[in-house]
């Protein structure tokens, strides 16, 4: 495995404990905000929060400054990546926080983190093929999935069904990421499907809720984590690592969030762990190293180079 590729998993598993936590603070925050103002709030924070490092990367490095022009081919691919994420993006975290009103948050957390499946399917459509190693790493990390996050029974509701159409867009999400992230400035596609999905939440947020500046202030830490943390880092090293992942690879890894949220809710909200859970995080654990046995090495330009797939 070359240092390349080993800097992008091990930027992928802090991506999953920035999520992971973020669930926690996520089911703060709702206990004084709807979810459109969560989205709207956290979004516009995550955008801000990348524009000082915009501002000194173009600053340091004028020659690969990219002016928003039409004309020019290379700023109409970062808004058309751009404005694709952040339509993904709100669309994901729309049906989410709606199946959640139905469902419960382990149904939900475990069909959301069925895109661990459906990112290595969509690839075989894109003709992206991996290997039996990662298929396999993928089963595991679902089945921990389960052992970590279903309680009861299983019967179908609406709710999962949102939640179920969530898990595909994050799928699509993940690999849209893997498409653009060789091609564009990965900061500048962050905040810019930031800024889009912010705009969304908003319009969602006026349509649908009533925002109190009160119960904004309440759910003030929870907000900011959300912001800063989970959208302004998770999401932008997100981008920053898929431009050297598989994204079947990065699903398995970033599925790992179940575990670091499991975490969280011990450590935070002492929430029990049994040995349910404890042998979910194994599984999962044994998935994500069982998928290093076949890792596709990608160049810069998202081209395998021990193979002879094409990165779509």
């Amino acid at each position: 495995m070359s240092r390349r590729i080993l800097k992008s998993d091990l930027i992928l598993i802090l991506v999953a404990a920035v999520w992971g936590f973020a669930f926690v603070a996520q089911r703060a925050g709702m206990e004084h905000v709807g979810p459109f103002t969560y989205n709207t709030l956290r979004f516009a924070i995550g955008g801000l929060t990348l524009l000082p490092f915009i501002y000194f990367n173009d600053k340091r490095n004028p020659d690969g400054r990219i002016k928003i022009n039409l004309g020019d081919p290379k700023s109409r691919l970062l808004l058309t990546a751009g404005l694709l994420a952040g339509i993904v993006i709100f669309i994901g975290a729309s049906l989410q926080q709606a199946g959640l009103v139905f469902t419960t948050a382990g149904k939900a957390g475990f069909i959301t983190g069925l895109y661990v499946i459906f990112v290595p399917a969509f690839g075989l459509l894109l003709k992206k093929p991996v290997g039996i190693p990662t298929w396999i790493g993928a089963i595991l990390a679902a089945a921990g999935l389960y052992f970590l996050s279903i309680r009861g029974s299983l019967a179908i509701n609406p709710g999962d069904i949102l939640v179920f159409a969530c898990s595909w867009v994050w799928a699509g999400h993940v690999l849209l990421i893997a498409h653009y992230s060789p091609k564009v400035d990965p900061i500048k596609l962050a905040c810019l499907q930031f800024t889009l999905a912010a705009v969304l939440s908003m319009i969602a947020m006026l349509l649908f809720e009533t925002p109190s500046l009160y119960r904004i202030w309440l759910a003030g830490i929870p907000i900011l984590y959300g912001g800063f943390i989970s959208a302004g880092i998770g999401f932008t090293l997100q981008v920053v690592a898929q431009r050297d992942a598989h994204p079947a690879h990065a699903a398995i890894i970033m599925s790992l969030e179940a575990v670091f949220a499991v975490f969280g809710g011990w450590l935070i909200l002492h929430e029990v762990l049994d040995g349910q859970g404890i042998i979910g995080c194994v599984l999962m654990l044994a998935g994500m190293l069982l998928s290093q046995v076949y890792r596709p090495d990608f160049n810069v330009k998202g081209k395998q180079t021990n193979g002879t797939t094409t990165q779509v």
